[in-house]
Protein backbone atom coordinates (compact mmCIF):
# COMPACT_ATOMS: atom_id res chain seq x y z
CA UNK A 1 0.00 0.00 0.00
CA UNK A 2 1.88 2.77 -1.55
CA UNK A 3 1.80 6.13 0.34
CA UNK A 4 3.30 9.51 -1.95
CA UNK A 5 3.38 13.02 -0.40
CA UNK A 6 3.84 15.36 -2.83
CA UNK A 7 4.55 19.05 -1.41
CA UNK A 8 4.64 21.97 -3.68
CA UNK A 9 4.28 25.80 -2.87
CA UNK A 10 0.69 27.33 -3.29
CA UNK A 11 1.06 29.18 -6.63
CA UNK A 12 -1.61 28.14 -8.60
CA UNK A 13 -1.47 24.20 -9.67
CA UNK A 14 -5.19 23.47 -11.14
CA UNK A 15 -7.25 21.05 -10.80
CA UNK A 16 -6.04 19.47 -13.71
CA UNK A 17 -2.56 19.23 -12.76
CA UNK A 18 -3.06 17.99 -9.37
CA UNK A 19 -5.05 15.25 -11.03
CA UNK A 20 -2.42 14.77 -13.94
CA UNK A 21 0.37 14.64 -11.28
CA UNK A 22 -2.02 11.76 -8.90
CA UNK A 23 -2.64 9.63 -11.90
CA UNK A 24 1.27 9.85 -13.04
CA UNK A 25 2.55 8.68 -9.71
CA UNK A 26 0.01 5.64 -9.60
CA UNK A 27 0.95 4.79 -12.93
CA UNK A 28 4.40 4.93 -12.23
CA UNK A 29 4.57 3.52 -9.27
CA UNK A 30 2.06 0.39 -10.96
CA UNK A 31 4.70 0.00 -13.87
CA UNK A 32 7.89 0.01 -12.32
CA UNK A 33 7.32 -1.64 -8.81
CA UNK A 34 4.18 -3.68 -9.54
CA UNK A 35 2.05 -1.94 -6.98
CA UNK A 36 -1.67 -1.92 -7.14
CA UNK A 37 -3.16 1.25 -8.50
CA UNK A 38 -6.48 0.45 -5.96
CA UNK A 39 -4.43 0.67 -3.01
CA UNK A 40 -2.01 3.47 -3.76
CA UNK A 41 -2.93 6.48 -1.93
CA UNK A 42 -1.40 10.06 -3.41
CA UNK A 43 -1.31 13.36 -1.03
CA UNK A 44 -0.70 16.82 -2.58
CA UNK A 45 -0.12 19.63 -0.29
CA UNK A 46 0.56 23.09 -0.74
CA UNK A 47 2.48 25.20 1.18
CA UNK A 48 2.67 28.90 1.36
CA UNK A 49 5.60 30.01 0.09
CA UNK A 50 5.96 32.17 3.09
CA UNK A 51 6.33 28.93 4.82
CA UNK A 52 8.71 27.41 2.76
CA UNK A 53 12.94 28.15 2.92
CA UNK A 54 16.42 27.42 1.20
CA UNK A 55 19.42 28.68 2.44
CA UNK A 56 17.99 30.39 4.97
CA UNK A 57 15.18 32.19 3.41
CA UNK A 58 11.47 31.92 2.49
CA UNK A 59 10.95 31.10 -1.00
CA UNK A 60 8.76 34.46 -1.07
CA UNK A 61 12.05 36.39 -0.37
CA UNK A 62 14.11 34.32 -3.49
CA UNK A 63 11.10 34.94 -5.76
CA UNK A 64 11.02 38.53 -5.15
CA UNK A 65 14.62 39.08 -5.57
CA UNK A 66 13.81 36.62 -9.25
CA UNK A 67 15.56 33.99 -8.07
Amino acid sequence: MPFVNIKITREGATAAQKAELIKGTTDLLAKILGKNPATTFVVIEEIETDNWGVGGESITVRRGRGQ
